[in-house]
């Protein structure tokens, strides 16, 4: 495997951002060649950057095992959004990042070898990602994601992020029913529910999201959206969200390969 970090300026950011990829060596897996390789997008939560799902889970391995183009980039505590202060993270994820590796290193996989998931706040990213722009992934993974916008409204007066988030989205209340709110990217992603990746989602029963996920399952399946839930014993840490990217991968997949 080759572990490549790269600091790029994104025009769409404006700001140098640690870039975190994982390249499997070439002819270990058949002869497919790197640049034709299935691509996972694995984004970070809101304390965290590009290099944790690298040193705090088997990914490597995993991404070795199945020939994998594993893409971790930075976001900050931008919650993957397009910022009113003109730093458009969602638009790098989703447009100038796919199209800076094809630049680079020539990757060009087809949206049935592409895929997005992450952990937190990377799971809501991750979601954003496959329901507002189906076209690019055909799945995604939301562990212990972000799902009911909610709850950052609820944030105490006292909870500095209250601050934080209300210059990231605006006006804290407006929140549910606004274009940040993913029940509003589910119910009109759905309209058209051919189109939209398989969606995973797990959360653990310690978590006190674990409600909200399930009702956003449940959400999925009024709306005729396949999605895949998953719920067990753990907490939001990386030991839970290591078991669910072997999870997911194994979903999209099938098993590692002897």
């Amino acid at each position: 495997m080759a572990l490549v970090r790269i600091d790029h300026v994104p025009a769409s950011v404006g700001v140098n951002l640690p870039l975190n990829i994982i390249l499997p060596d070439p002819g270990k897996i058949g002869d497919v060649p790197v640049a034709m390789r299935k691509v996972l997008y694995l984004l970070h939560g809101l304390s965290d950057d590009a290099s944790a799902w690298q040193r705090y889970t088997s990914i490597e391995t995993l991404a070795a095992a199945y020939g994998l183009v594993v893409v971790m980039p930075s976001a900050g505590r931008s919650f993957y959004t397009d910022q009113p202060n003109g730093q458009k993270y969602f638009t790098y994820l989703t447009e100038e990042l796919p199209r800076y590796l094809g630049e680079v290193f020539g990757l060009k996989p087809h949206r049935e070898g592409t895929f997005i998931a992450g952990n937190s706040m990377g799971g809501y990213g991750a979601f954003k990602a496959a329901l507002l722009r189906p076209d690019l992934y055909s799945a995604a993974a939301s562990f212990s994601g972000v799902l009911a916008i909610a709850v950052l409204a609820l944030l105490p007066d006292t909870d500095p992020r209250k601050a934080e988030f209300a210059l990231l989205f605006g006006d804290l209340e407006n929140l549910v029913g606004g274009e940040h709110d993913p029940a509003v990217w589910l119910e009109r992603a759905a309209k058209d529910p051919s189109r939209l990746p398989r969606l995973f989602l797990s959360v653990s029963r310690q978590e006190d999201i674990y409600p909200l996920t399930g009702m956003f399952h449940q959400a999925c399946q009024s709306l005729g959206v396949q999605s895949e839930y998953h719920e067990e014993d753990g907490a939001h840490d990386w030991f839970f969200w290591d078991g669910q990217i072997r999870l997911f991968l194994a979903s999209v997949l099938g098993p590692i390969p002897k």
